[in-house]
């Protein structure tokens, strides 16, 4: 929802600033504008990777299609990175044929209905990395735990905040811009602003680029995410150590792989009642979509440390 409703605002604004900047001729509203549009074209790539990435696992397909949406991210990343090399070359023309711009209360008001536009969707986007990494956080603490915890987001959430996060930024820039070159002589401060515009899109590409291709690979989860499966399965008093335990990430959901201890003394068909029940208390948490667990009897050794003995 959160890269729908992006690509909706970012359309709008790319719109109305791409008339403002043919009206005006100002670098820093074409250099802003093509930063929407590129952020609006990402964003309805996201959502439509978002949706195919929501698929159920199927016999060919049995872990899901959650890295769907790292692919989609990845071709977005190539749109971004694309809309920089012009938004950078057009800055560079700029300080080398500086033009005049008009135009200055139309552009005034494109920028800032832009930079609350953007304003608006970087906080639903921060609001929902807050409620995917499962946070507590109301008011002003939503940005300061937004920032923190923007690792466990899913993979569309990250990359709609980091693009807004540089668009509210660039919006700000062109509005300071377009200000300083028609209150005073400083021309080239309009291919200044459009290159440093440029420069936070390949920025933008680089972080969501990285995050994708270690998704595209296979990454293991964040430690909390580990404890909280720990803690599922020692909720079953009949566990007694965990042997081994891998969590992969996968988009925005996890697979448990692991080996549990059971009491020493157990029936076979007792032991199996107690995996399965583990396995579907692992199941019932919404952001674990696949578990493998494998069973022992309790070898007398400790494996697992508790996060509090740590």
């Amino acid at each position: 929802m959160s890269s729908a409703s992006a690509a909706i605002g970012n359309t709008f604004i790319a719109i109305v600033k791409g008339i403002a900047a043919a009206l005006t001729g100002n670098g820093a509203m074409f250099a802003s504008t093509m930063h929407s549009v590129a952020d609006a074209v990402n964003q309805a790539f996201v959502f439509a990777g978002s949706v195919l990435a929501e698929k159920k696992p199927t016999r060919r397909f049995p872990t899901g299609f959650g890295r769907v949406i790292n692919i989609f991210c990845m071709v977005a990343v190539i749109v971004v990175t694309i809309m920089a090399y012009e938004t950078i070359r057009e800055g560079i023309h700029l300080l080398q044929h500086p033009v005049i711009a008009s135009g200055f209360w139309l552009n005034l008001i494109v920028l800032l209905l832009s930079i609350v536009v953007d304003g608006v969707v970087l906080y639903k986007a921060m609001k929902e990395i807050v409620h995917e990494a499962r946070v507590h956080a109301k008011g002003f603490a939503v940005v300061r735990a937004a920032f923190a915890n923007v690792k466990r987001a899913a993979p569309p959430t990250r990359l709609v905040f980091y693009e807004d996060l540089v668009a509210t930024t660039g919006a700000v820039l062109a509005l300071a811009a377009v200000i300083v070159t028609s209150l005073t002589a400083f021309a080239a401060m309009d291919g200044v602003v459009t290159i440093a515009i440029g420069l936070l899109m390949i920025v933008v590409a680089f972080r969501v680029g990285y995050d994708n291709m270690v998704g595209l690979i296979g990454v293991s989860a964040p430690q909390d995410i580990e404890d909280r499966v720990a803690k599922i399965i020692f909720s079953d008093h009949n566990v007694t150590d965990i042997y081994q335990l891998r969590v992969l990430q996968e988009g925005r959901y996890y697979h448990v792989d692991g080996m549990i201890e059971l009491k020493q003394g157990l029936s076979l068909a007792d032991a199996d009642d107690i995996k399965f029940k583990v396995r579907d208390a692992l199941l019932r948490d919404p952001d674990i979509t696949d578990v493998t667990l494998g069973i022992i009897e309790d070898n007398g050794v400790k494996n697992w440390t508790p996060v509090e003995s740590r």
